[in-house]
């Protein structure tokens, strides 16, 4: 019996396909793949022989805090300056506010070609619940276009605020997928990463730490949160990001940090933007460039992601949520060249983040229909050119639309 396809994707470059393959999807899952003739279909895509995949993930991002640039004054340009400026526009924040300015970045991200993302929430007495509530109505209205992950988020500490402890709990109860704790502004580090492994472990849920985010090679929380892992069976289900202390290590020192890491199942999300933003600042001349080499540490075999973290605030006073543009940004500072290093680098914005995130990336039979065209012939390719993605697609609903540009000769006018 032959099918009635609800879309056809026809003329696509898939990885692990030499030629130019159709992909046919019935009921939001892909129902063929490969060089097949089909009579029906009530939509088609030409993808005009374009590379095709299933999709960017964000894996750490901060959209309660996006598109404050207008709250905060940015005279230094420091990671203490950043959070103070932060602090006091948190203050003011209410639900309509968040809900807004992170439609903004959300909107963003999808026309950037992004199908899934993690985000922190800030949850303390300065902003109660509502940066948490207001996330909340963005991935519903959002579910048609992006999965949205929610990681309810200590960034000013906690031993010293234990309001903050009850609002984590609370959060926890009301639909928050994770915790996430920041240890280095944290009074007692050590304490406030075992309380957050506490509330992990009491709701079932992964953690994610910000981590080490300075350039003094000393000192590094990595040995402390890959004890609690291991004590408490958690390898597998903790994340950390940002870890600049790391770029700052000595080889030596880098290759244990990276046992431990590996062998404690921890995965590390590099964040090219504010890392390389914020660090540094001490240094004149030769700044350093304040950024772990994450091929580096997947060579270790270590999962490792590429993620935006802040847009448009005191942390990253620029973005577009475009997880492309951040692997190139990053391919650039960790001077890479190979096809081999770009193919790394493209796995740190899709496969690599979409399994921190549970999420399918593989185009096959059975699998949801999930696309992105992308103006490249391939996935190398798409990182050195900063590609543009040209659609894309969720359960088989076309969800976004980019006009490919083209030349007007003036003989064409």
């Amino acid at each position: 019996m032959e099918h009635t396809f609800d879309l056809v994707i026809t003329n696509a470059i898939l990885e692990g396909f030499k030629k130019p393959v159709n992909i046919g999807v019935i009921n939001g899952r892909v129902e063929a793949v490969g060089e097949f003739a089909f009579a029906k279909a009530k939509k088609t895509y030409d993808a005009s022989s374009n590379f095709v995949c299933s999709g960017f993930y964000e894996s750490h991002i901060h959209l309660d805090k996006a598109c404050i640039l207008d709250r905060c004054s940015i005279e230094e340009g420091t990671l203490d300056e950043a959070v103070s400026e932060t602090g006091k526009a948190k203050k003011d924040f209410t639900e309509e506010d968040v809900f807004e300015r992170a439609s903004r970045v959300v909107e963003m991200a999808v026309k950037k070609g992004t199908l899934g993302l993690r985000t922190f929430v800030e949850t303390d007495p300065k902003t109660g619940l509502r940066s948490f509530e207001a996330i909340k109505k963005v991935r519903d209205k959002y579910a048609f276009a992006i999965d949205i992950e929610i990681c309810a988020f200590a960034q000013e500490g906690l031993t010293q605020e234990m309001e903050t402890h009850h609002l984590l709990k609370q959060a926890l109860e009301q639909g928050a997928d994770l915790v996430g704790g920041c240890p280095y502004k944290d009074e007692d580090p050590e304490l406030h990463i075992e309380m957050i492994f506490d509330l992990a472990q009491e709701y079932d849920v992964n953690v994610d730490f910000h981590l080490d985010f300075d350039l003094d090679p000393s000192n590094s929380s990595i040995p402390k949160i890959a004890e609690e892992t291991i004590k408490r069976n958690y390898q597998g289900r903790v994340s950390i990001g940002h870890v600049t202390k790391l770029a700052a290590m000595s080889k030596k020192q880098r290759q244990e940090m990276a046992a431990l890491l590996k062998n404690a199942g921890i995965a590390l999300t590099v964040l090219p933007a504010t890392d390389i933003f914020l660090n540094g600042r001490d240094h004149e001349p030769l700044v350093p460039r304040g950024m772990v080499n994450a091929n580096e540490l997947s060579d270790s075999g270590i999962l490792t992601t590429i993620s935006s973290n802040n847009i448009l605030n005191a942390f990253t006073p620029y973005g577009d949520a475009s997880l492309v543009r951040m692997a190139n940004m990053y391919a650039n500072i960790a001077q890479l060249s190979t096809d081999k290093e770009m193919q790394q680098v493209y796995d740190m914005v899709t496969k690599n983040a979409a399994h921190l995130l549970s999420q399918q990336t593989e185009i096959k039979v059975g699998a949801p229909a999930n696309f992105i065209i992308l103006e490249a012939p391939t996935a190398v390719d798409a990182i050195r050119t900063i590609a543009q993605p040209l659609a894309g697609f969720k359960n088989g609903r076309q969800t976004f639309t980019n006009e490919k540009a083209e030349i007007i000769f003036r003989d064409e006018e």
